[in-house]
């Protein structure tokens, strides 16, 4: 991922992200530290949809789960954090 300091986007204007834009997401780098990621809007959306896709599928593993009976019911949440710390044990 390429890189531009804050000072150059102060210096030349957005035109300067434009130009690192061409290589990709640009890291902002302010205190020497990167800082920001601008990136187009394309590469934007393809991300969310990604987090979107994941988020769905883990959704329908664990209904799968739940169909297939991998999935154990506690009373309460001291039931469960002892069953976890006796998985631990073992």
């Amino acid at each position: 991922m390429n890189a531009i300091a804050a000072q150059d986007i102060k210096r030349k204007g957005i035109s300067a992200v434009d130009e690192a834009l061409r290589e990709g997401p640009v890291h902002v780098i302010k205190n020497n530290q990167p800082q920001y990621v601008v990136m187009t809007e394309v590469r934007y959306r393809e991300l969310i949809e990604a987090e979107d896709e994941a988020y769905n599928a883990r959704i329908r593993a664990s209904l799968e789960d739940v169909k297939a009976g991998r999935v154990r019911r506690f009373k309460s949440v001291d039931d469960l954090l002892k069953a976890l710390d006796e998985e631990d044990d073992t």
